[in-house]
Parts: structure tokens; sequence; C-alpha cells
């Protein structure tokens, strides 16, 4: 149990990076804006969700959850199928958990930076 339990924590971190960089950074900027864009004005709905897909950590992280679940053969808790799903909607929630600590901190982060900007520019105007 000590194991799976690892395996979970661990195994999220690169589950939250891929849905992360590929819903969020500049990095993907340019495919991701094209996939807003049909996601809003694709005539068809199955269209419209399939590239909404790309836009969202959270519904993304299913899908890397299931690529690596697949990949790696991890399950939790139950030895068989159960156990997979059972890993998929727990990877996915712990994923989830640290993007949303991530992206705390970088607002923190961003949030210092304007207000060491806008401290510096005062200081220059006296």
């Amino acid at each position: 149990m000590q194991t799976q339990v690892f395996w979970l924590f661990i195994l999220a971190i690169p589950i939250a990076f891929i849905a992360w960089t590929v819903t969020q950074e500049e990095l993907f900027r340019e495919p991701r804006d094209y996939c807003i864009g049909q996601s809003k004005k694709a005539s068809h709905l199955a269209r419209r969700k399939l590239f909404y897909l790309f836009t969202c950590e959270y519904c993304f992280s299913h899908y890397v959850t299931l690529v690596a679940v697949i990949f790696t053969g991890f399950k939790l808790l139950l030895p068989d199928w159960r156990g997979y799903i059972i890993a998929g909607f727990a990877l996915v929630w712990v994923a989830n958990c640290y993007m949303n600590i991530y992206a705390f901190l970088r607002q923190g982060i961003k949030k210092e930076k304007t207000e060491i900007k806008k401290l510096e520019e005062d200081v220059v105007e006296l």
C-alpha cells in the first residue's frame, strides 16, 4: 500500500507537468489559440469539445492520466480492472492539486514582481 501511495504522488507530477505545459505555457500558445478558436466557432458540438480538451488543464489531465496508466500499468487498491479506474481518478485529483498549487505560487510571484516594478518606477520618479 505504501508503494502505491508513493507512486500515486510521483506519477501525478509528470501528468501535471504535461497537462499544464500544453494548456497554459507559451511554448504551445499558437496551437492552443487555434484550439480555443475552434472550441468556440466549430459547427459541430463534438468538434468544439474535442478542441476544448486542449485548452483546459483539468480536462487534458484525464487523457494524460489515461496514457500514463496504460503505459505504466499503475493500479491502486485493487489488483483487477477496478484498480486502473481508481488509479485514474486518484491521479487526476493529485495532478490537479499540484497544478492548483503551482498556479497559486505563480500568481503570488507575478504579484510580487508587479509590486516591485511599481516601487522601482516610483523611486525613479523621485
